[in-house]
């Protein structure tokens, strides 16, 4: 089963709740959260990167930088900017972005279903990046960035949704990127029942994104619980925020790469070597954005090409194997480029579609890259196939647009 648990949210009082949203902490530089910061003193941004508030060359992973992220969130409190619901609820949230829209479940996940698999995952975590939310979670005492999970859509959830959003949100606005946010409360306890009673006939909820806030939530909760001698499983640390949708409203957009040299090879052995592997075909300087799986664009000295892997050349009954990502890192990235480990190799960086390709035209002609490749989105049946058989993408494979904002709806511990 699948467990959804209402939770006392603490949420913006509507009138705010546009200036105090913001972004995920993970996809803004210290520099550009400093910047969007800085004459908006409601911010949520002061919470999740409160490095936002000190001198700017503070270790990140100060003492003093989570205890201001602590200060900051009793502030917004304090002065009456957000404030807590008095009884358990669910909230559905809504995004849309140009002619995309997807709708969410705001619920707490349970830890325990995240440790015994019935939450599953497709990705590695690294430990300082664990560390580092697990002392945001203990020093605030809240969860203030939702998990993003999926679920295999399901009429009877679709049709309970529908109820809510026919109802008059208590948050509605167009954020500066032109992204629109809408939040409601389910009021109705027979459809907050319905809706309990639906997930649990569900067989497995998936990280989508959010695996560290996930790991770190697990982290505390053990931690808590080993530190709570009347422990009972009911309390809020078992819990941790998260974001529901179906599987059907999801959109991944491209992760493409960029690498900062050849690897000693001038380009038209370059080019021979990926000839090994790869069909080639010249497209010229107009851009080429990949419209299939199994397809590629390189933009390297101010040309676009197109790369098609060799049949043979990677094991199309291998969900890991098989993926995009893995396919140009077996055949290209490692032993052509010598990127052996992506996850830490310095020469090679990821740049989210939503940049699109202009990025990386830019950054090879500016020469911070010699070799930029754009890549075909991930399906989501790829993402839950290789959950499901209890593998691991490669890092990078997944970029979630419209991303969820931060202090829509926080979960206090």
């Amino acid at each position: 089963m699948a467990l959804v648990r209402p939770f006392k949210g603490l949420r913006p009082k509507p009138a705010f709740a546009q200036k105090i949203a913001c972004l995920p902490y993970d996809v803004l530089s210290s520099e550009e959260a400093r910047e969007l910061a800085k004459d908006n003193l409601i911010s949520y941004l002061h919470v999740v990167k409160p490095e936002v508030d000190l001198p700017e060359q503070t270790d990140l992973y100060s003492d003093e930088v989570y205890e201001m992220g602590a200060v900051n969130l009793k502030r917004l409190i304090a002065a009456g900017y957000m404030i807590q619901d008095t009884k358990p609820r669910l909230y559905v949230y809504k995004q849309v972005m140009g002619d995309h829209s997807q709708i969410g479940l705001v619920a707490c996940a349970s830890c325990d279903e995240y440790d015994r698999d019935i939450i599953k995952k497709h990705e590695l975590t690294r430990k300082k990046k664990e560390d580092d939310r697990t002392r945001h979670i203990l020093t605030q005492n809240a969860q203030s960035g939702p998990v993003f999970l999926i679920y295999k859509h399901k009429d009877q959830i679709d049709a309970l949704i529908k109820k809510v959003v026919a109802q008059k949100p208590i948050v509605d606005f167009t954020a500066e990127d032109g992204i629109k946010h809408t939040l409601w409360i389910v009021e109705d306890s027979s459809i907050e029942s319905a809706i309990v009673e639906e997930f649990a006939k569900i067989d497995y909820l998936y990280v989508a994104d959010g695996h560290h806030r996930s790991a770190s939530a697990s982290r505390v909760c053990a931690q808590l619980k080993a530190n709570n001698p009347n422990h009972t499983g009911q309390e809020e640390y078992n819990f941790f925020l998260s974001v529901i949708f179906p599987d059907n409203q999801l959109k991944i957009l491209d992760y493409n790469r960029a690498v900062k040299d050849l690897n000693g090879n001038d380009k038209d052995a370059f080019m021979e070597k990926i000839a090994e592997k790869f069909d080639i075909a010249e497209i010229g300087q107009e851009q080429y954005k990949p419209n299939a799986l199994h397809e590629f664009g390189m933009f390297i000295d101010k040309e676009w090409y197109k790369l098609t892997p060799k049949a043979g050349s990677f094991n199309n009954a291998d969900p890991v194997a098989s993926l995009d990502v893995s396919i140009l890192q077996e055949n290209l990235l490692a032993p052509i480029l010598g990127i052996g480990d992506p996850r830490t190799d310095e020469r090679i960086d990821f740049i989210g579609g939503i940049r699109g390709l202009g990025e990386l035209e830019k950054l090879v002609n500016t020469k911070k890259m010699a070799v930029a490749f754009a890549m075909f989105p991930t399906g989501i049946d790829q993402l839950m196939a290789i959950a499901d058989a209890g593998k691991i993408m490669p890092p990078k494979s997944t970029w979630f647009e419209p991303k969820l904002r931060s202090g829509m709806v926080v979960h206090l511990l």
